[in-house]
């Protein structure tokens, strides 16, 4: 039995330094991903908006609502990341 409580705290203490690997994770794919969306976003809206000027009203609001929504991501990365113990 003493055998089995040591290996216990060796895997515990494996499992616990590996957190703050995957928190940087986390945060570093959630980021990376919000911004190249953010980026491919502005990009469309202003090759849009360059073709047809008069449709800036068209192409602004929802590329605000998709902007929001790609940000979400980066905002659940940071979540799981202060979740993770």
């Amino acid at each position: 039995m003493k055998f089995i409580k040591i290996m216990e705290k060796e895997v515990v203490s494996t499992v616990v330094s590996f957190a703050p690997i995957g928190k940087a994770l986390a945060i570093g794919l959630s980021a990376l991903g919000a911004g190249i969306g953010i980026g491919l976003i502005g990009a469309r809206a202003m090759e849009a908006i360059g073709r047809n000027p008069e449709a800036t009203g068209k192409v602004l609001v929802p590329m605000l609502i998709v902007s929001a929504f790609a940000e979400a991501v980066a905002i659940y990365g940071l979540v799981i990341a202060f979740s993770i113990k």
